[in-house]
């Protein structure tokens, strides 16, 4: 169930109340008239089923709501009700299956902006996973897989198209692009210094690394990983469980090749690099497409559940 809070002119009130009670699936109708002063208005709170939620968020829009008043959406943990049992039972579909598409927009926009916490994560991540190339040593990988904060900005971009938001495309493809080029730039200089101190050394990039080399021979198989783990995290975002985010992090080399490219080109190793760019590249398009299709079959899933509700 999903909670929502909103701040309605008082003018607007009546209809925002016919459109929650014509919703489907909604129960729990507060009115306060009055009781909102900045902005002035009237407040009114609701519960809806998770599956209920995007239309009745889109009718609120067109309300002008979201420019005149205000929707604030909480997530409800446990809800002891049983007309809450009811509205989730009237509401067409699973809640787990729903997509908000608004929460979506609104945290990939958040995850997909150029900021200096991205940036430091993804340059740390980037240069764990180059010792982590360097020694062979599969732990730090994985653990660079998980601190990388890239499936932001390619789940950003997945949204744009779907939405056909080119601002949030351009911020993501910024993102990304810049993002992985201070991270690899930060790591050769990185690299530089580990081989000034003795701790880097060209003989271990260039000997066989049995746990890492994958790194910079991409196959179809790195391909094929790419796709599953685009569409595992784009289920993972559109249902809320976030915590199937990490596995998605750690199945992916996209920081892994970035690092390694970045080891190589420290090195004057053209062939590693050139490998690990194109394993990176085809992470990242892997992830773009699965992303894409998943959503695009989500969005007709539910238009065919809207139809059956309708007739």
């Amino acid at each position: 169930m999903l909670h929502l809070r909103l701040i309605t002119p008082s003018d607007r009130t009546d209809k925002v109340v016919l459109l929650i009670e014509r919703t489907v699936g909604t129960t729990h109708l507060v009115v306060l008239p009055g009781a909102a002063r900045d902005p002035a208005g009237d407040v009114v709170m609701c519960d809806v089923a998770r599956e209920a939620g995007d239309d009745l968020l889109s009718g609120l829009r067109d309300l002008g709501i979201d420019t005149s008043g205000s929707i604030a959406v909480e997530s409800i943990d446990l809800s002891l009700s049983e007309r809450a049992d009811k509205a989730e039972a009237d509401a067409p579909g699973e809640g787990v299956d729903a997509v908000l598409w608004e929460h979506l927009s609104e945290a990939t926009h958040e995850e997909s902006t150029l900021s200096v916490t991205y940036l430091a994560f993804l340059t740390l991540a980037t240069m764990i996973a180059a010792c982590g190339v360097v020694l062979d040593n599969a732990i730090l990988i994985v653990g660079a897989m998980a601190v990388g904060p890239e499936f932001g900005p390619l789940a950003g971009i997945c949204t744009a198209i779907v939405q056909r938001g080119p601002r949030l495309a351009l911020r993501s493809l910024i993102a990304l692009l810049v993002g992985f080029a201070a991270a690899m730039a930060t790591t050769v200089a990185f690299s530089l210094f580990m081989d000034a101190v003795g701790l880097f050394t060209e003989a271990q990039l260039e000997a066989d690394r049995p746990n890492t080399g994958f790194i910079y021979a991409p196959d179809w198989f790195s391909f094929v990983v790419a796709v599953l783990a685009g569409i595992a995290g784009t289920l993972s975002l559109t249902s809320a469980k976030s915590g199937a985010l990490v596995g998605v992090a750690i199945s992916v080399t996209t920081v892994p090749a970035a690092a390694n490219a970045a080891v190589a080109l420290s090195y004057g190793d053209m062939s590693q690099t050139w490998g690990s760019t194109q394993q990176l590249l085809l992470n990242l398009l892997g992830i773009v497409i699965a992303g894409t299709t998943t959503l695009l079959t989500q969005k007709w899933f539910w238009a065919r559940q809207r139809q059956k509700t309708n007739t």
